[in-house]
C-alpha cells in the first residue's frame, strides 16, 4: 500500500465527524432491533440485550452532552455483529455450530466487556498496564457470560422461552453451560487482545473525540495524576 493511500486510510479511521455518524448508525441499528423484538413479540431476550448495548454505547455522548463523543465505529459494530447474524445469518452452521445459538453469545458478552473497558479507558483517566488490560476484559467478559446466563434462565422461568431449560437432562444443561462460560472466557481472550493491540495502541481513539471532550479527558487525568503526586508527599511534611 502508497503512503499516501496509507494517510487517507487513516484520516478515514480517524475522522471525527465521520466516526460519530456510524456509530450512532449501528446504535440505531441496534435501537431498531430492540423495537423490533419488543413490537412483534419475537426474541425478547435478544431485543434486550440489543438495548443495553445500545444504552452502554451512548454512555459518553449523554455524560458529555455531546452526540461526537462516540466510542471508535469499530466498537460499535463488533457489539452489533452478533444481532446482525441473528438476522442475516439465522439457521446457519458450521461444523454443526449454529450462528444464531453459542456463537452470537460468546462475541456477545465479549463486545459487552469490550465496550466498556474501550469507555474507561477512552472517557476515563482510568489507564491499565498491558497484562491487566488483557485480564480486565477477560474477567468483563465472565461476569458478562454470568450475568447472560441469569437473564436466560429468567427468561425461560417467566418468559416461556426455551433458551436453557428446554427439555434436556439437568446434567446435559449445566454440563453445556459451563462449556460456554469456557468458550466465553476464549472469546473474552481475543476481545482483550484486540482491545490492547489495537484500540489502546492503533485506533487513536482520542484523535476521534471533539476537542473539547478530549480536553476534559486529559484534565481529569492531569488532575488525577497531581493529587496522586501531592498526597505522598502531604503525608510526608505531616510525619516530620
Amino acid at each position: 500500500m502508497s503512503q499516501a493511500a496509507e494517510t487517507e486510510l487513516a484520516r478515514f479511521v480517524r475522522s471525527r465527524r465521520l466516526n460519530a455518524a456510524l456509530a450512532w448508525l449501528f446504535v440505531g441499528f441496534l435501537v431498531a432491533v430492540a423495537v423490533g423484538s419488543v413490537v412483534t413479540g419475537g426474541d425478547l431476550v435478544w431485543g434486550g440485550f440489543a438495548a443495553v448495548v445500545a444504552a452502554v454505547t451512548v454512555v459518553p455522548a449523554v455524560a458529555f452532552r455531546e452526540p461526537r463523543a462516540m466510542l471508535p465505529w469499530e466498537v460499535v459494530a463488533l457489539a452489533s455483529l452478533p444481532l446482525v447474524a441473528r438476522v442475516l445469518v439465522r439457521g446457519q452452521t458450521i461444523g454443526g455450530v449454529a450462528f444464531t445459538g453459542r456463537v452470537s453469545t460468546y462475541l456477545a458478552v465479549a463486545a459487552i466487556a469490550l465496550i466498556v473497558a474501550v469507555e474507561l479507558d477512552v472517557f476515563t483517566p482510568v489507564r491499565m498496564n498491558h497484562s491487566f488490560a488483557v485480564f480486565f476484559v477477560v474477567i468483563a467478559t465472565m461476569a458478562a457470560a454470568g450475568v447472560w446466563a441469569v437473564v436466560q434462565w429468567l427468561s425461560d422461568l417467566y418468559l416461556g422461552t426455551r433458551l436453557l431449560l428446554n427439555g434436556r437432562p439437568d446434567d446435559v444443561i449445566e454440563a453445556g453451560l459451563m462449556w460456554d462460560f469456557v468458550a466465553a472466557t476464549v472469546a473474552g481472550l481475543a476481545a482483550g487482545l484486540l482491545f490492547e493491540y489495537y484500540f489502546r495502541r492503533r485506533a487513536a481513539s482520542r484523535e476521534r473525540l471533539p476537542e473539547e471532550v478530549a480536553e476534559m479527558a486529559d484534565v481529569s487525568e492531569t488532575t488525577e495524576a497531581a493529587e496522586a503526586d501531592d498526597h505522598p508527599a502531604s503525608e510526608g511534611g505531616e510525619s516530620s
